[in-house]
């Protein structure tokens, strides 16, 4: 089961619609624009850039800059690549 999938399945959906628009070859500020305007449009609460506190053993160590974050509960992390690379997923894995 996913967790959110209510939501990531809305967020898909905007992806596509916002790729299917712009196509490829963008920045990945671009994308995140277009894809924060379709979320707004599509009736979910998003933010943009926000911090986030990245904590070890207890303490903040340092924070965490998501792309979206999207109800509050799904975080979006664009790439503008051709691949992903291992460092794309490293920065997603918070514990």
């Amino acid at each position: 089961m996913l967790l959110h999938k209510d939501i990531t399945d809305e967020v898909i959906k905007a992806f596509y619609k916002v790729y299917n628009e712009l196509g490829f070859g963008f920045l990945e500020k671009v994308y995140q624009n277009a894809l924060f305007l379709e979320l707004i449009a599509m009736g979910l609460y998003c933010e943009k850039q926000k911090q986030i506190n990245v904590h070890y053993n207890g303490q903040i160590i340092g924070e965490y800059f998501a792309d979206l974050i999207v109800n509050g509960c799904v975080i979006v992390e664009l790439k503008a690549a051709e691949a992903l690379a291992e460092e794309h997923e490293a920065q997603l894995k918070l514990s």
